[in-house]
């Protein structure tokens, strides 16, 4: 564990002090779920609350954890209230399909994420992040730039690069104003989903987000149908990519594909743009753990050609994103509904009750880390990561369901980082502290104003 005696404490909301009462918490969770939690939720492995009549069981123990979503995985469905505010934007995709729809989906990706492949990638990856920075580079230095706007700019163009062969429609600009506004809209849990109201009345937040919404339908169906066309017209010159995967799967729907894409293009870039907006902004915050990463980046990175050797070759930098990640996981909260009874640590859980493992409570949990609500990456230094059980932290999910892209988005946030840091500097000029809020993943309200300058190296 780090020496530091003063580590920097992340911003994040105080712990309710007394129950919410159902006006108050229907609201707060509308407004931001991660909100709603009081002390106890952070000091106990497992507790009941009774929500709008709903039994549901909060779980905060690895062992348990364990149990629920890995061994018992198949008495736990995608929890209603989830699907409720995730299906309008993703449907079918991958992250909000079920049974068999699911399986067929995920095993048609299963080649684009083996490790062999995902090593193959990092050279674009490092490619498309080295021209990033410098393009920031020789942007205005004393104006400061919105880094949480910038990280969405470059994860999209990674993926497009990576999954889609640039093949995706679309202008950046446009698309990353696009996407703020699709989360905006699309990822707040509106009262009716709360009370479970019938589908057919309106939601205003997604009546709102319908523009942002048809243009990503656009510029899917269009790149979905480009790709199409090449492959009818010469099937070799098609690159084997996501894109094609799913279009070649059998059993897909046309609108099932475009879903997955969307869904890829959405939550899949956008959880790694956020975990790198926040270890900019943590680092730039802690200049000491700053000054390890940079140093190793000098030391390290000039005898490191093939960046499918950072992620293993750069520990300080990539225990910097993954303690990032434990403070602002990108997917703060794993919903499943109970199918049948369950008992979990001595707790009776009923059929139909809601299950909730929610990685903000988890990483932040008094009882699992030390000091949890500081920045710092030593936990995660190769020497200390033994003491960190397997369910404790769970930033990718755990069980059948963990993300497919896991070693994908470690690798590129690892580069991605590296290429950044390696020239640049990003020090936080906000007149208060980021106030993390949940829409699908951990965002920073109002963004990351920072002000991007070269560095010298500390060779």
């Amino acid at each position: 564990m780090s020496a530091l005696s003063d580590p920097f404490l992340a911003p994040a909301p105080r712990p309710q002090p007394r129950p919410l009462s159902t006006p108050a918490f229907i609201w707060t969770a509308m407004r931001n779920p991660i909100e709603i939690w009081g002390e106890r939720a952070y000091r106990e492995r497992v507790l009941r609350n009774d929500w709008l009549r709903v039994p549901t069981v909060i779980v905060n123990d690895p062992a348990t954890i364990r149990h629920c979503l890995v061994d018992n995985a198949a008495n736990y469905a995608m929890q209603p209230l989830r699907q409720r505010v995730l299906r309008p934007m993703l449907r079918d995709g991958l992250l909000t399909a079920e049974g068999e729809l699911w399986r067929r989906t995920r095993r048609a990706m299963a080649p684009v994420f083996t490790p062999r492949n995902v090593g193959g990638l990092a050279a674009i990856m490092a490619t498309r992040s080295q021209a990033f920075a410098e393009a920031l580079e020789q942007s205005e230095a004393d104006a400061p730039r919105d880094v949480a706007n910038e990280m969405t700019l470059l994860t999209y163009d990674i993926l497009q690069a990576t999954l889609f062969t640039d093949a995706i429609a679309g202008e950046p600009a446009e698309f990353a104003r696009a996407m703020d506004d699709f989360l905006h809209r699309m990822g707040r849990i509106d009262p009716l989903d709360l009370l479970d109201a019938p589908a057919f009345l309106p939601r205003v937040g997604r009546l709102l987000g319908h523009r942002s919404t048809t243009y990503f339908r656009r510029l899917i169906t269009e790149t979905a149908e480009r790709r199409r066309a090449l492959i009818a017209a010469d099937p070799t010159s098609a690159p084997r990519d996501l894109l094609t995967l799913l279009l070649q799967t059998e059993g897909l729907s046309a609108s099932e594909v475009e879903d997955n894409i969307i869904t890829f293009i959405g939550a899949g870039h956008e959880t790694t743009a956020r975990a790198l907006g926040w270890t900019l902004y943590l680092l730039a915050s802690a200049p000491i753990e700053r000054d390890k990463v940079e140093r190793e980046l000098d030391e390290q990175l000039p005898g490191l050609p093939d960046p499918r050797e950072w992620a293993d070759a750069l520990p300080r930098t990539r225990a910097a994103l993954e303690e990032a990640m434990r403070l602002y996981p990108p997917a703060p909260s794993l919903n499943r509904m109970a199918i049948e009874a369950d008992t979990v640590a001595g707790m009776e859980v009923p059929a139909g009750a809601s299950l909730l493992v929610m990685p903000w409570l988890v990483h932040r949990h008094e009882a699992l880390w030390e000091r949890p609500g500081h920045f710092l990456p030593d936990r995660f230094a190769p020497e200390n990561r033994g003491r960190i059980d397997r369910y404790q932290y769970i930033p990718f999910g755990v069980g059948p369901r963990v993300c497919i892209g896991a070693s994908f988005a470690l690798q590129e946030g690892v580069i991605a980082l590296a290429c950044l840091m390696r020239t640049l500097r990003f020090e936080y000029v906000g007149a208060r502290p980021p106030h993390p809020v949940q829409k699908i993943t951990v965002q920073p309200r109002g963004g990351l104003p920072m002000r991007v300058t070269r560095r010298r190296k500390s060779l």
